[in-house]
């Protein structure tokens, strides 16, 4: 059975650690996905927008890892447009259990931030929304 490809996008500045910890898990004998190109960090340009809405059209499902500056990444809200634009699924996912998450600025009123547990994970990309 194919894997569901997964897009990620985050805060490079604040949260890459939480990249690394979604390839990790993408790595387990039982991931039902495997990562596709995640996010660039480049200057936001043309050219940057259109690699990432190639990279981001190569996949099944966006995954948004939200910390405590998601806000303020703008890479991360142009990535989440892009998706959007491109009618792909996408779900928000909170980084840490400590703090607080906060949603990207191209996020909906909508959008829910959803609980970073490996059950969760797995039905989130799995189309549980």
């Amino acid at each position: 059975m194919a894997k569901t490809r997964v897009f990620i996008s985050f805060d490079y500045d604040h949260d890459s650690f939480l990249k690394e910890a979604m390839v990790g898990q993408s790595k387990l004998a039982d991931s039902p996905f495997e990562l596709a190109d995640w996010s660039i960090k480049e200057h936001i340009d043309g050219n940057w927008k259109a690699k990432a809405t190639t990279r981001i059209r190569s996949v099944d499902v966006v995954a948004v890892i939200c910390g405590a500056h998601t806000n303020t990444a703008v890479g991360v809200s142009a990535e989440l447009k892009i998706a959007q634009s491109e009618g792909k699924p996408y779900f928000l996912l909170a980084g840490y259990k400590e703090k607080t998450n906060v949603k990207p600025t191209a996020a909906a009123a909508s959008d829910k931030i959803y609980n970073w547990t490996w059950p969760n994970l797995k039905l989130l990309i799995g189309g549980s929304r």
